[in-house]
């Protein structure tokens, strides 16, 4: 049983103040986890036991005796708080006052870009803690420092150790000789469940490219709350699958009043998240931590309102660490136009990224590079032009070729086949979604039924082998000449003592000069 205040009969600027507590982004997650894999960091969690009950109330609170503890000698007494109670609104940030309080005394400093991650650089030892209200992943580059760390906290705060990460916020983590694989298979197997959709057949792509004729006159759908109940979880759901956002993003425009058409857009959703249950994003150990981003939009692609919508994926080496689909505010007069405003949208994101790597020690050498598949908005973002088709474009949109003149960041064109990030802007063929869906790093996770051999290699069953069929994933390579062609890494089977087997190969993803290093693959280019 748990003691919980009555908050909502609190009254601001009296019971309390301010209710602002912050918790840790998902991207900053992925990052550090990304710098720890690289560096052979240790990975942590810890978790706090009754977290709200250890932070202090500065305003006076007063609650009645609870039933079955109410003192028979002053039954009409009440009881005044001296800490924080469950229930409270300003319970969450009394615990973040108190534990960041007690983090910066032992030597923490609080991230700029990230208020939920508490950084520690002494000499060469250097910790990094991200807060989650009462979760916490713990890592650094020396594991004695850890250790002492952890033994600091316990004495203050009663800290549960879990160990290495394997679970943290609904997303679970799959260690592997590469590194690990983030996923949500349990959770995707709830959403399925709630919808009634776990025995659907799977499809191969979670909307259909005819997006457009399925909008035409329908009756709004009965149970609007449920609609908005799968929709949600559905964008939980995103925090490890990008192949899912453009989708998920469509369909949370109809939250107010949802068309029946639109609920089989979100079945349809639910189909291709039942055939690729298992999917999680990868992240590799072997890798380089440089920054590279791909930036996309479509060119009024809505058809009621006529705006663009803006897509964009940020790399740190190999791993694909943020991805954003989303409407753009205004109307483009031009796709060269909706392509810079993308571009103004990734550039700011991508500056965020540098300050978090700045925050946790990592010097970035090279510029970031931001891949666009729009020459005129390349040409724009380079040069101070102002003509008839572009001078009407807000100041804030011109913040990416302030970057470029500061040569804080560098911009380079690709062709749309190549383009990563146009799985943001539209619905796609299932040719060109497999392959996008590859360079973003999605994988099956390990099975726990197949048996692994003394040489390493893991049996894979039927339903597994169609799950690795066409995975994984594209080395995107740039040549002398700096055109960027599609190698396809070749998969390597042998058959040992009559089984199947798959040798795991390192599936790296990397950005890499083919004139100056050699492949460890099998290419197709």
């Amino acid at each position: 049983a748990r003691l919980v205040a009555r908050g909502f009969s609190q009254k601001e600027g009296i019971d309390f103040h301010e209710t602002f507590s912050p918790v840790v982004r998902q991207t900053t997650v992925r990052m550090v986890i990304t710098v720890a894999l690289v560096k052979g960091w240790a990975l942590r969690q810890l978790d706090i036991k009754n977290a709200f009950l250890h932070g202090m109330i500065r305003e006076d609170v007063y609650m009645r005796q609870p039933p079955g503890y109410i003192d028979e000698s002053k039954p009409d007494h009440v009881c005044k708080l001296q800490r924080a109670l469950y229930g409270l609104k300003q319970a969450s940030r009394a615990w973040y006052a108190r534990l960041s309080t007690f983090l910066l005394d032992y030597g923490f400093s609080i991230s700029f870009a990230d208020p939920s991650m508490f950084t520690l650089h002494q000499g060469p030892v250097t910790l990094i803690l991200l807060i989650y209200v009462d979760d916490m992943i713990l890592t650094g580059s020396c594991s004695l420092a850890l250790q002492k760390f952890i033994d600091t906290f316990c004495s203050e705060f009663p800290v549960k150790d879990l160990g290495r990460l394997t679970y943290f916020l609904g997303v679970e983590v799959a260690w592997t000789n590469q590194g690990l694989i983030l996923c949500q298979t349990k959770y995707a197997k709830d959403i399925l469940e709630k919808a009634k959709m776990e025995d659907s057949k799977p499809c191969n792509t979670p909307m259909s490219t005819k997006i457009h004729k399925l909008q035409a006159e329908d009756k709004i759908f009965d149970d609007v709350t449920f609609y908005r109940q799968v929709v949600g979880s559905l964008q939980y759901l995103c925090l490890t699958r990008p192949d899912i956002s453009f989708a998920v993003n469509y369909i949370s425009q109809f939250m107010h009043a949802p068309l029946h058409s639109h609920f089989q857009m979100v079945k349809r959703i639910l189909r291709y998240v039942k055939g690729t249950l298992h999917f999680g994003l990868q992240i590799l150990k072997q890798s380089t931590l440089d920054i590279y981003a791909f930036s996309d939009s479509d060119w009024a692609g809505c058809s009621h309102t006529r705006r663009s919508t803006t897509g964009f994926c940020i790399y740190l080496g190999a791993n694909c660490i943020t991805w954003s689909a989303k409407k753009q505010n205004t109307v483009s007069r031009s796709s060269a136009e909706a392509e810079y405003r993308a571009m103004a949208s990734t550039a700011a994101e991508l500056t965020w990224v540098q300050f978090l790597m700045k925050d946790i020690g990592i010097r970035i050498d090279k510029v970031p590079l931001l891949y666009c598949d729009n020459k005129s908005s390349l040409f724009m973002a380079a040069n101070p032009v102002a003509h008839g088709r572009s001078k009407h474009i807000q100041i804030d949109f011109h913040y990416v070729r302030e970057r470029v003149a500061q040569k804080q960041l560098a911009t380079k064109f690709i062709c749309s086949k190549n383009q990563i990030a146009d799985v943001f802007t539209k619905s796609l063929a299932k040719q060109v979604f497999n392959n996008l869906r590859n360079k973003l790093g999605l994988v099956p996770r390990p099975s726990l039924k197949g048996s692994v051999s003394n040489y390493g290699k893991e049996i894979i069953t039927d339903r597994e082998d169609q799950l690795h069929n066409s995975q994984r994933p594209n080395l995107l390579v740039s040549n002398k000449d700096g055109n960027d062609v599609v190698a396809t890494i070749t998969a390597i089977r042998k058959n040992s003592e009559n089984k199947e087997t798959r040798s795991w190969q390192d599936k790296e993803e990397i950005f890499c000069n083919k004139g100056s290093s050699k492949l460890p693959y099998s290419v197709d280019p």
